[in-house]
């Protein structure tokens, strides 16, 4: 019955991204050594700007920016295997090169991955804020709280801290920042009256007096209101925890997991949760999945793609991935032990999938087999084919998970999103599951996220809105909220 429930509903404009990393290879370890690779051209501002016309040109929604503050050593609990492999190594921060993207595009949006864990949010908000205004609105952050203890031990702390406390801290830090960014500044603060001298009127500024368990944040925020006041908001994490967050505060949220079951009963859940207990509509929640296509003319010349593809895989960058996002070292497994459910401090979401859910194949995961399938296109599946045959696929993940879009990742940067941009957007478009402009171009990242025009601040349903002084509106009348 649900099967035809699911067939019953109207197909969905896909929300499309491509997910990418300051590093080498990102998703796909090994890959760099391809010929026809440019990964290792990261440090180029030539090669991001490259990528942003290019995609544009298509109409991606987004160019999805990951990133990591440490490096990958749990595996056989050295750093060696990264940095010999460049499994995420060595890897640049990501926000620095979106407003040179920005300027050479007039309508793609760009999410950054920005943990909560380091950073105090009065210095984030300025730096978010700023980078929403040289981009006229089209910045995105996706909020993370961090998983690798080489970063904790590099930003002054012994070990990360427990998962859950991540989230406790992570929950006062975006209160915080929709107070900076929402409640600090009224919308018409910035007057620019040359007659009066008055640049700024002070009453319509006002301090936001945060006391909390883990910040202490006055304010008000050193920067005006930006195009979108607070920037689109994305979220990764499947975890009791991370589902609860995401309820509330997600309008993106990005999965990554090697099949549709393994995340289909978490999106019903963080849409139902979202309904109940925030009174959202959770069909505005929208969710991508990872995936990463490997096309062909002929499913013979994809296959083909793939099987080179492999010759130049790294297993030992597999592992070493493998090994930071779920806090499991393969290395102490034999050669056919399966893996195990284990209590982790990483990605838990994670460690339960691989678990609980078996290859496609029907074998089990041993540390050989997450290492084939790591080793191209990290923890999300490839689909391999034609462009009909992807778009199966992809339309498999729709109807079986309820996502409403992908983050397509590369193996090749940046033949697989020619690839995706040549064989499979027309045949998206031929289905009706893709967009053939920008909704609103021009517009911000927000506007074209939900298609709608002066959509720029967040959903009048989503929390942040409870914290917006609006134009005309006297202090005394708008209380910040707690």
């Amino acid at each position: 019955m649900a099967s035809q429930n699911n067939e019953a509903r109207p197909k969905k404009r896909l929300i499309v991204n491509a997910f990418v990393e300051m590093c080498s290879g990102h998703q796909s370890p090994g890959l760099w050594r391809h010929p026809d690779d440019q990964s290792w051209r990261f440090n180029d501002v030539d090669h991001w700007v490259e990528l942003a016309k290019l995609l544009e040109e298509a109409k991606f929604h987004g160019i999805f920016i990951a990133d990591v503050l440490g490096g990958y050593d749990v595996y056989k609990q050295s750093l060696d295997a990264a940095v010999i492999t460049g499994a995420q190594w060595p890897v640049n921060e990501p926000l620095s090169v979106v407003p040179a993207m920005a300027a050479a595009t007039k309508s793609i949006g760009f999410g950054v991955t920005v943990s909560t864990t380091y950073e105090q949010p009065y210095h984030l908000a300025r730096r978010l804020a700023t980078v929403d205004h040289l981009t006229k609105g089209r910045l995105g952050w996706n909020i993370v709280t961090s998983y690798l203890d080489s970063a904790a031990k590099n930003l002054g702390r012994d070990e990360q801290l427990a998962h859950d406390d991540r989230y406790a801290q992570a929950e006062e830090y975006i209160k915080v920042m929709y107070k900076l960014f929402q409640s600090s500044w009224r919308d018409d603060a910035v007057q620019l009256n040359r007659q009066t001298g008055i640049y700024t009127a002070p009453e319509l500024v006002r301090k936001i007096n945060h006391k909390g368990r883990f910040f202490s944040v006055p304010g008000p925020a050193i920067t005006q209101p930006s195009p979108q006041r607070t920037p689109l908001l994305m979220q990764a994490g499947t975890s009791k925890a991370g589902k609860t967050f995401a309820a509330q505060h997600a309008e993106a949220i990005f999965m990554s997991a090697h099949a549709p079951q393994v995340c289909q009963k978490s999106i019903a859940e963080i849409r139902a949760l979202a309904q109940s207990d925030y009174g959202r509509d959770p069909n505005s929640i929208k969710v991508l999945a990872l995936v990463t296509p490997i096309l062909g003319r002929t499913e013979e010349e994809a296959q083909a793609k793939l099987a080179e593809f492999r010759t130049h895989a790294s297993t030992e960058g597999a592992l070493a991935l493998f090994g930071g996002w779920t806090g499991i070292d393969l290395d102490q497994y034999g050669d056919e032990e399966e893996l195990r459910e284990v209590e982790s401090n990483a990605v838990k979401s994670t460690v339960a999938g691989y678990a609980r859910f078996i290859p496609a194949d029907g074998s089990k995961w041993t540390k050989h087999t997450v290492a084939k399938h790591v080793s191209i296109g990290g923890n999300g599946p490839i689909i391999v084919g034609t462009a009909e045959q992807v778009a199966d696929g992809l339309e498999t993940w729709v109807r079986e998970a309820d996502v409403d879009g992908f983050n397509f990742a590369y193996a090749l940067f940046p033949q697989s999103f020619k690839d995706i941009i040549e064989l499979l957007v027309p045949e998206l478009r031929k289905r009706g599951l893709f967009w053939d402009d920008y909704a609103v171009p021009g517009g911000t990242y927000r506007e074209n996220f939900y298609g709608q025009k002066g959509q720029t601040y967040p959903p009048e349903q989503h929390v942040a809105s409870t914290y917006h002084w609006r134009a005309g509106v006297p202090a005394s009348e708008h209380v910040i909220p707690e």
